[in-house]
C-alpha cells in the first residue's frame, strides 16, 4: 500500500505540478475527515504520516475510565491495559484506528476530500504560473470564436480575447497560432480566468524585448508608446551607451528587426524616434516623417506651437489628424499646429525667426537690416570674411601683380602694336561671315573641311 501510494504521489507531482507535501497533507485531512464520519467527532484524532515512505497511523486519544459512555472519547480500564500494562484510571492512552474498518460513506468522502485538495492545488498552481506572466507576451492557438469573442488555448488553460481588445478587422482561423498580451489573471472557482488583448501598447513593448536584444539587456530603453492598434504606432527609445544608435538597433539591418514586428503585427506602420529631455526636440521628433521649423512649447502647461512649412502641414497633421494625435499622445502635450503662413498672419512666427541677415515684424514681413547697422569692417561670421584691404586692390583668389594704366595682362594679351600702325590699318572681319573673300567669290570646302 506505501509502496503504491508512494508512486501514486510521484506521479501527481510530475503531471499537476502539486508538491507531495501538499498531497501528504490532503491524505491526512482526508483520514480526520473519514474518522469524524464513522465515529462522529475526530478531535482527538491525529495522523502520522511519513514521508519517506507514505506509512501512515490514524491514532486516538482515550481516557480511561471504569464505565465507557462515549466509545469515540473513552475506553474500558481492562482495553487500556491490553495496549498499555501500566494504564491506570484518569490516563490517556493512544488507541490506533485501522482505516479498514471504515465504511463505504467514510471512505468515498476521504476520497473527496483528496480529490477536492487536488483540484484546488491545481488552480492555485496554475494561478501562479499565469499571474507571474502578467503583463507580458505569450502565444496561443485559437480554439473557437464564441460570438465575437475568440478563445485562446495558452497550453494548460484557455484565455478570452473580448471584441474590444481586437483589432479592428483582423480575423482568426481555428488552430491559427498568434502572439497576445496577457491583461489580467483573475483567480475564480473554476480556475484562472485570463483576459489577453491584442490593442495593448505593452504587446509592441515586450514584441521588441523579444527581437531586438539591446532593448532587452536594457542597453536601449523604450521611453513611451502610442498606439493605435491595426494603423500606426509611434515609439520613442533612448541608448544608455553613447555608442549604440537606439534607431538603428530597433530597425536593425535592412530593417529585418522592425518588420519581424510589423508582420506580427498584420502590417501595422511603426515609427521609431529618438527620445529627448528637451520636449521641443522630441515634438518635432514625434511628428516625423514632416518637417518642422519651429516648436514653442511650454512644459508647465504642456502644450506646443509647432510651425511647419506649408507644403508639410498636411503630412504633420496626417490622416484624419492620426500623426498630430498620436504626436501629443507620445509626448504629453496638447499639440497645436500650423502653418508658416498661417503663424506669420497669426503673429506667432516672427519673434522666432530673426537672424543676423534680418527680421520679422509684427505683420510677418522679413526686414534685411541696414548696411549701416554693421560697423566698417565687420562682417557676420563667414567663411569668406577677409582682412581690409586698400581702396581699389583685390584679394582674391585671382589677385595679380599692379598692372600699368591703360595695358591689359590678361590670357589673351598681345604685343604691343608697332609704331606707325594704326588699329584702322588692320582690316576688320566682315559681319557676314565671309572671312574676307571678294564679292561674288564662293568658298569650296573638302571633306576635311579645308576650304
Amino acid at each position: 500500500m506505501s509502496r503504491e501510494l508512494m508512486e501514486a504521489l510521484d506521479i501527481l507531482e510530475k503531471e499537476k505540478n502539486i508538491s507531495k507535501v501538499t498531497l501528504l497533507e490532503a491524505i491526512e485531512q482526508s483520514l480526520i475527515q473519514a474518522c469524524k464520519n464513522h465515529f462522529g467527532k475526530a478531535d482527538n484524532v491525529h495522523v502520522y504520516i511519513n514521508p519517506e515512505n507514505c506509512d501512515f497511523s490514524v491514532m486516538a486519544d482515550r481516557a480511561v475510565v471504569e464505565t465507557v459512555e462515549d466509545p469515540a472519547l473513552e475506553i474500558s480500564l481492562v482495553d487500556a491495559q491490553k495496549i498499555d500494562s501500566s494504564a491506570e484510571l484518569g490516563d490517556v492512552v493512544k488507541v490506533e484506528i485501522h482505516s479498514r474498518e471504515f465504511g463505504r460513506i467514510a471512505t468515498q468522502n476521504a476520497k473527496n476530500v483528496i480529490l477536492q485538495k487536488i483540484r484546488e492545488e491545481e488552480r492555485k498552481v496554475l494561478f501562479d504560473q499565469y499571474y507571474g506572466i502578467e503583463k507580458d507576451v505569450v502565444t496561443g492557438i485559437v480554439q473557437r470564436v464564441v460570438g465575437k469573442n475568440v478563445s485562446i488555448n495558452l497550453g494548460k488553460v484557455d484565455a478570452i480575447l473580448n471584441e474590444n481588445e481586437q483589432v479592428k478587422g483582423e480575423t482568426f482561423k481555428p488552430t491559427e497560432r498568434i502572439k497576445v498580451y496577457i491583461l489580467e489573471v483573475k483567480d475564480t472557482s473554476k480556475g484562472p480566468r485570463i483576459l489577453v488583448s491584442r490593442t495593448h501598447p505593452g504587446l509592441v513593448k515586450r514584441l521588441f524585448e523579444s527581437e531586438v536584444a539591446e532593448v532587452k539587456d536594457g542597453t536601449v530603453e523604450i521611453k513611451c508608446i502610442a498606439r493605435e492598434a491595426g494603423s500606426r504606432t509611434k515609439i520613442a527609445v533612448w541608448s544608455n551607451d553613447p555608442d549604440v544608435d537606439p534607431v538603428g538597433a530597433c530597425v536593425g539591418i535592412n530593417g529585418i528587426r522592425v518588420n519581424a514586428i510589423v508582420n506580427e503585427l498584420r502590417g501595422e506602420k511603426i515609427d521609431i524616434i529618438n527620445w529627448d529631455e528637451n520636449p521641443a526636440i522630441l515634438i518635432e521628433n514625434a511628428l516625423s516623417p514632416a518637417k518642422v521649423i519651429a516648436v514653442m512649447a511650454d512644459p508647465d502647461e504642456k502644450t506646443a506651437l509647432v510651425v511647419v512649412p506649408d507644403y508639410q502641414l498636411s503630412l504633420a497633421i496626417g490622416k484624419e489628424g492620426q500623426n498630430a494625435r498620436l504626436a501629443a499622445r507620445l509626448t504629453g502635450f496638447k499639440i497645436d499646429i500650423k502653418s508658416e503662413t498661417q503663424a506669420r498672419e497669426s503673429g506667432d512666427f516672427y519673434e522666432y525667426e530673426d537672424d543676423e541677415y534680418g527680421y520679422y515684424d509684427e505683420n510677418g514681413q522679413y526686414i534685411p537690416y541696414d548696411d549701416e547697422d554693421y560697423e566698417e569692417g565687420e562682417y557676420p561670421e563667414d567663411e569668406y570674411a577677409q582682412e581690409d584691404a586698400p581702396e581699389g586692390a583685390y584679394d582674391g583668389e585671382y589677385a595679380q601683380e599692379d598692372v600699368p594704366e591703360g595695358a591689359y595682362d590678361g590670357e589673351y594679351a598681345q604685343e604691343e602694336t608697332p609704331e606707325g600702325v594704326s588699329d584702322e590699318s588692320i582690316p576688320e572681319e566682315p559681319e557676314d561671315g565671309s572671312a574676307g573673300l571678294n564679292d561674288g567669290e564662293d568658298a569650296e570646302y573638302s571633306e576635311d573641311g579645308e576650304a
